[in-house]
């Protein structure tokens, strides 16, 4: 484990990881090069990385796609009943559309389709208990992984770092 000559001033020990190297790598080439920006959005993205793979390996665990997951959030998002137009616009997906992945859904005994309580010409989809627990399955394995990660950061940390991120993101989102 290499340590930061400041670090060490200070009785810190800051661990390099491979995005230390990618920067040294890529600043004599690039001398305009922020190594703070490129660290971030690096790390950002190799964190992303890690975290969708992860998320695959969850859905291959409890047997999901990666479709069928998607509807089970958006369902069990909603309370766990919803009409199949309501599932179609969260999942900005046309009605036909979630039409299919409810089929198969229903017929691996994850949702149940029924008349709406309050409007018989209505069915509403509801997920089955079976349904709710492969969900919170394939959620708890990713949850474990995002509370190991910033597990590495205290509370105060983990706030700052959400509130960083939310300015990033509202500049984003501002495009």
């Amino acid at each position: 484990m290499e340590a930061d000559a400041d670090a060490d001033t200070e009785d810190t020990v800051v661990e390099r990881d491979w995005t230390d190297g990618h920067v040294e790598r890529w600043l004599p080439l690039l001398p305009d090069l922020d190594p703070d920006v490129e660290g971030a959005v690096t790390r950002m993205k190799l964190v992303t990385s890690h975290l969708r793979k992860v998320r695959e390996q969850s859905l291959v665990d409890f047997g999901l796609q990666r479709h069928e997951f998607d509807t089970l959030h958006a369902l069990a998002g909603r309370g766990g009943r919803a009409a199949p137009s309501e599932l179609a616009a969260d999942l900005d997906l046309a009605p036909a559309s979630v039409t299919g992945r409810l089929d198969a859904l229903e017929a691996r005994g994850h949702v149940r389709r029924t008349h709406s309580i309050t409007d018989r010409r209505r069915i509403d989809v509801e997920l089955t208990d079976a349904g709710r627990a492969t969900w919170l399955g394939a959620m708890d394995v990713l949850g474990h992984e995002e509370y190991r990660l910033l597990g590495a950061l205290d509370a105060d940390e983990r706030r700052y770092l959400s509130d960083l991120l939310r300015r990033v993101m509202v500049v984003a989102e501002g495009d």
